[in-house]
């Protein structure tokens, strides 16, 4: 996939990790931090997330759940297109569709967050969702965002 970047935001500098660390720890609600989410990665049009694993997130049957999955790629979303637009801006979820393709149980989840499109007042993502060790994705979700600022 190729991604061609308006001139206006060329001259932008990526997010750094602690950046991103920064964002999610002051524009979250509570319940959203204590899914436990770190920054594993920043670039230009994406950035990887690490959701741990909790007892407290599984289901019946011991993989995390869908909602928890969910939550972690919107949240996900959110630092993608912050990474694209070069800083965090008030945005809100106007679509997410999610597939589950394999149960994870006893490991974190990895969310590869990339933006396919950002435009001055939408932004589409693809998140891919691997458990960490895993060559094949659990999950995967498609969102699309409202810039409001």
């Amino acid at each position: 996939m190729t991604f061609v970047l308006r001139p206006d935001t060329m001259s932008r500098m990526a997010l750094t990790r602690e950046d991103a660390e920064k964002i999610l720890a002051d524009n979250f609600a509570p319940w959203v931090l204590d899914l436990g989410l770190t920054v594993e990665e920043t670039g230009a049009r994406h950035a990887v997330l690490r959701l741990p694993w909790s007892d407290a997130l599984a289901r019946d049957g011991g993989g995390i759940s869908g909602q928890a999955l969910m939550a972690a790629a919107d949240t996900a979303t959110v630092i993608a297109v912050a990474c694209a637009r070069g800083a965090y801006g008030p945005m809100t979820t106007v679509q997410q569709s999610t597939t589950f393709q394999r149960p994870v149980t006893g490991a974190d989840v990895l969310l590869d967050a990339r933006v396919t499109k950002l435009g001055r007042r939408m932004a589409f993502a693809d998140i891919t969702m691997t458990a960490d060790g895993a060559d094949e994705p659990a999950a995967h979700a498609s969102t699309v965002y409202a810039l409001l600022g």
